[in-house]
């Protein structure tokens, strides 16, 4: 029993020296880490993370703007290449719009048309948008807007503001997710998001190479609030929420409650039929019943690859399979709005996992859920 009891004391005491290392050399980010994750019984970032972090919210309008149903509307079933790959990467949302009307919808395990789950880094591909409509709105005056116009840090480098939505800002970050040292890590936990990204430094030849890096869009965000004079929420609810008719408020997560600073990078909690509406607006070059909520010369040069032979514009990534012009948000964990303007067609999956395996640049389950949509949309 003694012995016991020394055991434990010897545990809490390597505990507690722990917590004081941690926030003595600034990992105090970690213990959420730890928090959020293991705390509630999972090993990694988890779709329903949201309540375990501040979050600011994203308005709906007053006038929502629901998706038609296809004529045709759940008349076929799931393929079983499509069921055995929803079963083995836990699929909870997959839905088909076909010529603007969904075509077939299907949830899983509770989920519904109106649960929020993270969007993980599609929130790039929506903080890309705001970025075009600050240039739309003056706010910001083009893609070549050097970013030290906003934040002097960066007067001796010459990293624009479209380097920074086209992944080529030559930032010194290290995209990581393993390691909870990593920087991508502390960005996620840090109660001072605004400092971690500060702290970087431009250590490459800015607008030359495609290098997916979370930092690029969170000092991307930043940049956005600071021409606004808006949080991303309010700017993002009065831009876009709001316009296209958003069916539910979202929430956006902040890094912390007194400095609430967004993260651009990641982390708006919605679901698959309103993130669907960003697929929609930029298929139809920005404009949404008839108004243009985004300039077309954007939207084009966003879902082209601004680099030849890779797989990203502006804030989208970028594909030709199957001879088809094909532009994607995407999520760590399989959160997919994938759009195919020539066929009007846009399938929106998310879910728990995601193939580990890549082809071309892409997960290998995002190929398939473009090819069991087309089977079912041949029945």
């Amino acid at each position: 029993m003694k012995f016991i009891k020394k055991l434990l004391k010897w545990l809490i005491g390597i505990i507690v020296a722990l917590v004081i290392t941690a926030y003595f050399f600034d990992y105090d980010y970690i213990l959420k880490g730890v928090r959020v994750v293991y705390f509630t019984g999972h090993s990694s970032a988890f779709i329903d993370d949201y309540p375990y972090f501040e979050n600011d919210t994203i308005k709906k309008g007053p006038q929502t703007d629901a998706w038609p149903l296809h004529k045709n509307y759940n008349a076929v079933t799931a393929t079983d290449e499509l069921t055995a790959i929803n079963d083995k990467y836990g699929t909870i949302a997959y839905l088909i719009i076909k010529n603007d009307s969904i075509f077939y919808e299907q949830y899983a395990e509770g989920y519904s048309k109106d649960s929020k789950t993270n969007s993980f880094s599609m929130a790039k591909s929506i903080t890309s948008a705001l970025l075009g409509k600050a240039i739309m709105e003056g706010y910001i005056k083009n893609l070549d807007q050097p970013i030290s116009d906003f934040y002097p840090q960066f007067k001796d480098t010459k990293t624009t503001v479209g380097d920074l939505s086209s992944m080529s800002s030559g930032l010194d970050w290290v995209e990581s997710y393993t390691s909870p040292f990593s920087i991508t890590a502390r960005a996620n936990y840090d109660d001072d998001l605004a400092e971690t990204i500060l702290n970087q430094k431009v250590v490459k030849t800015p607008g030359k190479e495609f290098e997916y890096l979370s930092g690029s869009t969170q000092l991307l965000g930043m940049v956005i609030k600071e021409a606004t004079g808006k949080q991303l929420a309010d700017y993002l609810s009065e831009s876009f929420w709001q316009p296209l008719g958003a069916e539910n408020d979202a929430l956006w997560q902040l890094d912390d409650d007194e400095n609430k600073l967004a993260k651009a990078f990641c982390c708006i909690s919605s679901n698959a039929r309103d993130f669907a509406r960003f697929g929609k607006l930029y298929k139809d070059h920005g404009k949404w019943n008839g108004k243009q909520l985004l300039d077309s010369t954007f939207v084009a040069k966003s879902t082209q690859s601004r680099f030849k032979g890779q797989p990203y514009g502006y804030g989208f990534w970028v594909s030709d399979y199957n001879n088809k012009h094909t532009f994607a948000m995407i999520g760590i964990l399989g959160q997919y709005v994938i759009t195919i303007p020539e066929d009007n067609v846009i399938i929106i999956r998310l879910g728990h996992h995601r193939s580990p395996e890549k082809v071309n640049f892409f997960p290998s389950d995002f190929y398939v859920y473009i090819d069991e949509a087309y089977a079912m949309m041949k029945k």
